[in-house]
C-alpha cells in the first residue's frame, strides 16, 4: 500500500483527480463527501493552515483528504474521501490515521450524510461523536406546501438586496459579529467572499441586507442549487443588538419567498445544528422536517 502524500497547495493535475474522486463518491453516496469550503479550498490555491493528503495506488488517485487548521481554540477539521471503485481495502483508515497524524491527534472529522462506512472509520479511530448539523427541507409548491409568512420587519428596518464590492466589508463585519460563536462561519474573510462570488451559483438578487439608520444589521444570503432545483437558506444573520426582535424571521420569510416566487423552486434546504433547538423549534413550525444529518466526530479532549 502506497504512502499518504500531503501537500499544502493542490496541483491542476491534484485538482482534477480529486474533483473527479469527489463527483464519483457524491454519485455513490447521494451526498458529497467533502463540504462545500472544503471543495473550495481544494481549488483555491493555497490556504494559510490547509493541507491535502493524496493517496495514489499505480498512479490512480484513490484517496484525498483534507485538513484545515484555522481555529485558533478548536482542533483541526479534516474531511476525506476514498473512490467507490477501491473501498473496502483500508484506505479509509489510512487516511485517517494520516489526518490523525497530521493533527498532531486533535481532530475533528465530517461523515456527510452519517454515511455508515464513516461512522464505521470514526469508531475504529477512536473518535467520538459530538456534533449533529441537520440539513432541514420543506416544499415551496405544490398541496403539501405550508403558506409562507408575510415578511413583517421590526420598526426602522428596511431590506435590499446585495451591492457586490460596495457591501462586502459592512457584510463581513456583520457576518463576524453575528456568528462569534461559530467560528466555522464567523471567521469568513474577504478571500472567502470573493471565491463565493465567483461561483456560478452567486446570485445578488438572492442576497437580503436589512439595514436600520444605514446599518446592516440582518441578512439572508439564498443559495440556488439549479440541478436539484432546491433554494437554500445559505446563511442568515442578525446583529446581536437585533436578536429576539423578529428580524430573523422576516427575513427567512423574505428568503423564501424570493425562492418560491422569483426563482420558482419546489423545494427549500437548510442547515441547523441540532442542539439549536430554538432554531430548530423556529423552522420547524415553518413547515421544514429533517432530511439527512451530517456527523461530526473528534479525539477525546
Amino acid at each position: 500500500m502506497s504512502d499518504v502524500v500531503v501537500v499544502d497547495e493542490a496541483s491542476t493535475e491534484v485538482v482534477r483527480d480529486a474533483q473527479t474522486l469527489i463527483d464519483e463518491s457524491a454519485r455513490a453516496d447521494g451526498q458529497s463527501p467533502l463540504s462545500e469550503q472544503g471543495r473550495l479550498q481544494l481549488r483555491g490555491g493555497r490556504r494559510p493552515g490547509v493541507r491535502h493528503l493524496l493517496l495514489r495506488e499505480e498512479g490512480t488517485l484513490v484517496g484525498y483528504a483534507q485538513l484545515e487548521d484555522t481555529d485558533p481554540v478548536e482542533p483541526p477539521t479534516g474531511e476525506l474521501a476514498v473512490h467507490p471503485d477501491f473501498r473496502g481495502r483500508g484506505y479509509g483508515r489510512q487516511l485517517g490515521q494520516a489526518l490523525l497524524k497530521e493533527s498532531g491527534k486533535r481532530l475533528r472529522v465530517w461523515a456527510h450524510g452519517g454515511h455508515p462506512a464513516a461512522r464505521h472509520l470514526a469508531q475504529v479511530l477512536g473518535l467520538t461523536l459530538f456534533r449533529e448539523l441537520r440539513q432541514l427541507r420543506r416544499p415551496l409548491t405544490g398541496t403539501a406546501a405550508p403558506p409562507l409568512p408575510e415578511p413583517v420587519f421590526p420598526e426602522g428596518v428596511s431590506v435590499r438586496t446585495f451591492r457586490p464590492g460596495e457591501d462586502d466589508a459592512p457584510w463581513l463585519a456583520l457576518n463576524a459579529a453575528a456568528f462569534a460563536h461559530h467560528p466555522e462561519q464567523g471567521s469568513l474573510a474577504q478571500r472567502d467572499l470573493d471565491d463565493r462570488k465567483a461561483e456560478p451559483w452567486f446570485d445578488p438578487a438572492g442576497f437580503f441586507l436589512a439595514e436600520r439608520d444605514g446599518t446592516l444589521v440582518g441578512f439572508h444570503w439564498t443559495k440556488v442549487h439549479s440541478a436539484e432545483q432546491l433554494g437554500e437558506v445559505y446563511v442568515l444573520g442578525v446583529a446581536p443588538g437585533e436578536q429576539g426582535g423578529g428580524l430573523g424571521k422576516a427575513l427567512t420569510a423574505t428568503g423564501l419567498r424570493h425562492l418560491e416566487r422569483d426563482r420558482a423552486l419546489p423545494t427549500a434546504m437548510l442547515y441547523v445544528d441540532a442542539d439549536n433547538f430554538a432554531a430548530v423549534s423556529v423552522y420547524e413550525r415553518m413547515g421544514f422536517t429533517t432530511f439527512e444529518t451530517d456527523l461530526m466526530y473528534r479525539t477525546e479532549s
